[in-house]
């Protein structure tokens, strides 16, 4: 595979377990070579291999509630955008929903929605609480930006991680993107979570109108800094009722080059294939395991729920189908990359940067 001596020699340095500096970060992001992404994708899953091992682990997703406080420009929830419909979850449907992830090999529930204020630190105590009791499953909270004795409450409750992008680097894409927030704000919650003892999920979107490579190599920087745990990329996804609505969507091969860097560079963390990519390409999401991302996540929002939750448009119809799997449905998409199904929790085992430890253990909760 022909590389070029100067991508050659990044790449090595990567593997090595070198820090890499902002322009080397950008020389693989653009990179328009196949053979030289290719070697990219091939180094990142080395990476992978040696430092997670070959488990797939999967993290149930309920979306419980279409609800936001917020009016991010991107988002099909933002508070501003009354043609979508609205809902939420009671307990009582959360609960018997976590119970049957089991069933499909899931070992984490992914609890998600808009920042809705309905759910209060009170009632989402609660819904962990039930969860976790009723289940043996890990939960994982996906639900923005909230106070901070919230978090430790959560925590205190039984939670154990907290999925929360900042976006983007940029302040200033920041807050153009998140009218009257600022990207100071997003990193606070972001390192209390952290100083909480969660498990932390973070990650940004590509293709943000006004973004560029130095943002995303920033944003790989912000990641390596911030010591996230687990990385979401995702493209953008225009949708309709919002104000980038009209703006071309992000480019699917850019995602799976951050993710490649992303492998690279943090090296033992939690990669997704995020369903946002396979609305890009069908294919993509199977390329995402091939270039380090051990993480797949599955919709199981049950109807009549699960086509409301636009935060982009396309991502609907997929879930019924995702929610049906079993061991060989997974088993098929997972087929060809000598990979299987995780069976722990899947928590990052933080390996030396060497990552001499064993892999994809996932001990803990």
């Amino acid at each position: 595979m022909t590389c070029t001596s100067e991508t050659a020699r990044i790449i090595a340095k990567a593997v090595s377990g070198e820090a890499l500096r902002k322009d080397e970060l950008v020389g693989l992001l653009t990179l328009t070579s196949p053979e030289e992404t290719e070697a990219l994708f091939q180094a990142a899953d080395g990476v992978r291999r040696s430092c997670v091992g070959d488990e797939i682990f999967l993290r149930g997703i309920i979306e419980f509630s279409g609800h936001c406080r917020r009016n991010c420009h991107y988002c099909g929830l933002r508070a501003g955008n009354r043609g979508v419909r609205r809902y939420r979850m009671t307990e009582d449907e959360i609960a018997s929903r976590a119970g049957m992830l089991g069933e499909k090999l899931c070992t984490t529930v992914v609890l998600q929605s808009g920042e809705d204020p309905f759910y209060d630190k009170e009632r989402m105590c609660s819904i962990i609480r039930r969860v976790k009791n009723e289940t043996s499953l890990a939960v994982t909270l996906s639900i923005g930006e909230r106070p901070f004795e919230d978090y430790e409450a959560f925590r205190d409750a039984g939670a154990d991680r907290y999925l929360l992008r900042h976006e983007t680097s940029s302040p200033g894409l920041y807050r153009a993107l998140h009218p009257g927030h600022e990207l100071a704000g997003r990193v606070a919650c972001l390192r209390k979570l952290r100083q909480l003892g969660y498990e932390v999920g973070s990650g940004c979107i590509v293709g943000l109108p006004g973004q560029t490579a130095d943002v995303l190599a920033e944003d790989v920087l912000l990641i390596r800094d911030l010591d996230i745990d687990m990385i979401g990329i995702g493209p953008f996804i225009p949708h309709p009722n919002t104000p980038l609505g009209g703006h071309p969507a992000g480019d699917a091969g850019l995602v799976l080059k951050m993710i490649a860097v992303l492998r690279l560079v943090t090296r033992d963390t939690n990669i997704p294939a995020t369903t946002a990519l396979g609305v890009l390409d069908p294919e993509a999401r199977r390329k995402a395991f091939a270039a380090g991302a051990n993480v797949f996540m599955p919709n199981f929002t049950p109807d009549p729920y699960t086509s409301s939750y636009e935060i982009y448009p396309g991502k609907g119809p997929e879930a019924g189908a995702i929610a049906k799997a079993s061991e060989g449905g997974y088993a098929a998409l997972f087929e060809g990359l000598g990979r299987t199904i995780g069976t722990g929790y899947g928590c990052r085992v933080r390996a030396s940067r060497g990552c001499a430890e064993t892999p994809g253990t996932g001990g803990g909760a």
